[in-house]
């Protein structure tokens, strides 16, 4: 992957908990058939990854984390550790996209979007990953965020 995931769309989750998703972010995410990873990212928000991308990534931080923890160099952080290790135990599942590049919403990570059968999600394109939005945490997102669009895209692109 290569290109920016761009793109806002309005979907509805059917009765079965799943949303359907643009075709053109599912191919810019991963080929048909490779695992994706859901992950939470914060209340009414989730994710959804490269499964090989995301999986390099984690092994990267556990390994340097657990490294730490050999040489003892997190003896004053165990509570952090402990916070980090219940957090990755919840914070994502692996799943895949059926035929139609649709999504079926896991039971622990439907709460956490707070959406129901029949009501509407915003599938984003946020450039590295693909997110779906309750939409009024999106609405929410935007005020906070939007007045700083040309700031942030001068910083990065320069």
């Amino acid at each position: 992957m290569t290109d920016l995931l761009l793109g806002e769309h309005r979907r509805t989750l059917d009765n079965r908990y799943r949303v359907a998703l643009p075709k053109h972010l599912c191919l810019e995410l991963a080929q048909p058939g490779e695992s994706l990873i859901l992950a939470k990212e914060r209340p009414g928000t989730l994710s959804l990854w490269n499964g090989q991308k995301w999986q390099r990534r984690l092994d990267q931080g556990i390994s340097l984390v657990q490294e730490k923890l050999q040489a003892g160099r997190m003896a004053g952080r165990l509570e952090e550790v402990q916070r980090l290790g219940r957090l990755l135990s919840t914070r994502h599942t692996s799943v895949q996209l059926t035929d139609r590049e649709r999504l079926l919403v896991p039971d622990g990570f439907r709460q956490f979007l707070a959406v129901e059968p029949g009501e509407q999600v915003l599938v984003l394109g946020a450039a590295l990953c693909v997110e779906i939005w309750h939409p009024s945490t999106w609405i929410r997102y935007l005020e906070d965020h939007m007045s700083q669009f040309s700031e942030l895209f001068t910083d990065l692109s320069s």
